[in-house]
């Protein structure tokens, strides 16, 4: 008896029985006020963040290549607009280290209608009328009557083209690859260049692979976009049926919780079976295939991830990740196989508790419209932030003088007449990055980490929202005695309005934490990107100490805010009451919480395993062509694009029903807990829970209801 005193009092007394207590407490103030009031100025200041962004940026930056002016290819109701394709003056001073740097080649870009068809030299071009009409068209500006000498001296026209193909709108060369790896351009083993020495189609290489580092990465892009373009309408598809899985589960819930439990457990155990059966069996017919068995580390990163399917590690690999699933989830079934029978009770009452509040189903439907706003302002205003930068123009020296001028800020429009272009004749003043030098751009990385802040507090503050929404409406089920007459009309929207009303400022307040975690998480994941290179041991430890440290504490965190979101739902308490007061009711049941209140969390995700394994097994045979052929199958680049897809929306369309489940039993689990200390069973104080966990406790209540 000394025991329990001392531990009730080391975790608050229990709530004694009030015979007025009803459910949700309907009279009750505003809570957390002053951080309500921060939060609303918070947002008011991140609107006018992107007002500014928006009225500073340029997305066009993203989109069009830009020339040695910093004018737009290819922009519509620009003169530019019939020349989308960007052309370098001479393509292998892309071969400097300068290209990696500042990411911009030496040399002159100008835009143009297409891509030079030939390789030929100015010089030879200026002796024949045609070929210098069309070689003219890769030229700045107008050079009638100008010698070949003058023109090369003015770097008016290049002084060489090379056969080129346009990729990712610009002209990089149309290099092929003949017997022996004897590499051509434009169908020719060598090529002339502006000095009029023969070169080596082979030459070019260092200069292509420095500029298409990006625009392979872009190619992939555009790749995947494609198939997309190709899929979508199937994509659509595989999560209708993702959703309609969902909605067919839930409702079998509601009448046969104990079986669909069973079989969930039984199908998924099945589901994983056939996972590791079929990689076994590619990994087999994988053995005689050749250069089947490099292993990953010598094949590398590749842009085409079909290669990855044709080693037999990667299936190996595939292999080792379902068997260990598979392994876990059957121990974790062996060791609470007993707590199994009141998880099944708790999620059957919750069925009940969604069956009579049918509308908390589609609620989920209303957070991912807020939290779809809260990501598009984020990523616009992000795009508008990282280019509200202004051109930046450098002197850069294609002579062999050294230039003492050499990567200084200049200005294009005055450079021929100033003192730096006398003191480098072969300098030239070209566009190098987006940047700036004024407040509004020195100041630009604090609006950057402004706008990743306010979107991870406004995420968490509309996930809070749905979370103390859903728990006010099945708290008002759980304590209302006659469920038909007692529970409130419409108890999502009284829940709703109860939250937004009073409790704006505590959903502020817990976001707000988690939000401040969440930052210091992205902050530490950017150090450890940063210090991958490094060879300092120690830092990499106490790194990776803090990254495991954050994240505990971050799911601590959501564990502590969802329940004292239940809290103030009930009582209408401020946050850091509600808090404690949550903690201390779950402390004092600390064994039931673990065994109990954790079983029922790791049934429903095997419910939303079973799903996305379902869904996505059909959309694999669909898309990668195992079953028979069908003529309406999309001819795609990636067929793991819209199987990706379409897993990762399952996962998001089944959490989103299950999380409902997962709100519910949490609700009714802490009311559970409270029933258990307010009420006997005896006729003045009898349990609001229902018969079948009664029986489950050994629980009863002893006068008539």
């Amino acid at each position: 008896m000394a025991e329990d005193e001392d531990h009730y009092r080391k975790h608050g007394e229990p709530r004694k029985y009030d015979p007025s207590f009803k459910g949700p407490i309907q009279n009750r103030g505003c809570t957390d006020i002053i951080c309500c009031i921060i939060f609303v100025v918070a947002i008011v200041g991140y609107v006018a963040v992107g007002i500014l962004a928006w009225s500073q940026g340029d997305p066009r930056k993203v989109i069009y290549p830009t020339d040695s002016e910093g004018q737009f290819c290819g922009q519509v109701g620009t003169p530019l607009e019939n020349k989308p394709y960007l052309f370098y003056y001479n393509i292998l001073k892309c071969a400097s280290p300068m290209v990696l740097v500042a990411f911009q080649c030496p040399t002159t870009q100008i835009c143009v209608e297409e891509c030079p068809s030939t390789s030929i030299t100015l010089m030879t071009a200026y002796s024949n009328a045609e070929k210098w009409k069309s070689y003219t068209k890769f030229c700045k500006k107008d050079i009638a009557g100008k010698p070949p000498q003058q023109i090369l001296k003015d770097q008016l026209c290049p002084g060489m083209l090379i056969a080129s193909k346009p990729f990712t709108r610009r002209c990089f060369p149309a290099l092929g690859v003949k017997e022996n790896n004897i590499f051509t351009v434009g169908n020719q083993t060598t090529f002339v260049d502006d000095e009029s020495k023969n070169r080596k189609a082979s030459d070019l290489l260092p200069a292509v692979g420095n500029a298409t580092i990006v625009s392979e990465a872009r190619l992939v892009v555009v790749k995947i976009f494609e198939d997309y373009t190709q899929s979508w309408h199937w994509i659509i598809l595989g999560l209708v049926i993702a959703m309609v899985l969902s909605l067919i589960f839930v409702v079998l819930l509601r009448f046969l919780a104990g079986v669909m439990v069973w079989v969930m457990i039984v199908l998924v155990i099945v589901v994983l079976g056939y996972g590791i059966i079929h990689c076994s069996v590619v990994y087999s017919n994988l053995k005689n295939e050749e250069k089947s068995n490099i292993t990953l580390k010598e094949l590398g990163f590749q842009m085409d991830l079909k290669v990855y399917f044709k080693i037999r590690q990667t299936w190996l690999a595939f292999i080792i990740i379902l068997a260990i699933v598979e392994l876990v989830v059957i121990v974790l079934l062996i060791f609470i196989r007993n707590r199994i029978r009141i998880a099944i009770a708790l999620i059957a009452e919750a069925s009940r508790a969604i069956g009579h509040v049918m509308s908390s189903l589609f609620y989920p439907l209303f957070t991912f419209v807020l939290l779809a706003v809260v990501i598009a302002y984020w990523a616009i205003t992000a795009v508008f932030l990282s280019t509200s930068n202004e051109a930046v123009y450098k002197v850069f020296n294609e002579g062999k003088q050294e230039c003492i001028h050499e990567n200084k800020t200049c200005f294009p429009g005055n450079y021929s007449e100033s003192d730096d272009k006398k003191d480098c004749p072969e300098s030239q003043c070209l566009f190098t990055f987006y940047g700036g030098e004024t407040p509004y751009h020195k100041y630009l990385i604090f609006l950057q980490f402004y706008n990743i802040f306010l979107f991870f507090w406004c995420a968490n503050f509309v996930t809070a929202l749905g979370q103390m929404t859903l728990a006010g409406a099945f708290a008002s089920y759980y304590w209302a005695f006659n469920k038909s007459k007692d529970m409130p009309d419409c108890p999502v929207f009284a829940s709703l309005g109860r939250a937004l009303r009073y409790h704006t400022g505590s959903l502020a307040f817990g976001s707000l934490l988690l939000a401040i975690v969440q930052v210091i998480r992205v902050q530490l994941e950017y150090l450890d990107h940063k210090l991958k290179g490094a060879e300092n041991k120690f830092a990499k430890f106490v790194l990776c100490c803090l990254k495991c440290c954050f994240w505990c504490l971050e799911k601590f965190i959501k564990f502590l805010n969802r329940n004292a979101y239940i809290m103030v739902a009930i009582y209408g308490k401020n946050f850091c009451t509600s808090a404690r007061d949550a903690f201390f009711l779950l402390m004092r049941n600390v064994i039931r919480v673990a065994v109990l209140d954790k079983v029922t969390d790791f049934l429903l995700f095997l419910g939303k395993l079973l799903i996305v394994g379902i869904v996505g097994i059909i959309s694999f045979f669909f898309f990668s062509g195992r079953t028979q052929r069908l003529d309406f199958v999309p001819n795609l680049h990636y067929y793991w694009v819209p199987i990706l897809t379409i897993v990762v929306g399952s996962y998001f369309i089944a959490h989103g029903f299950f999380s409902v489940y997962a709100m519910c039993v949490d609700t009714l689990f802490l009311c559970f807990l409270e029933d258990l200390e307010r009420n006997d069973g005896s006729n003045e104080k009898p349990y609001l829970m229902p018969e079948s966990l009664l029986n489950i406790l050994n629980k009863s209540n002893k006068g008539k209801k």
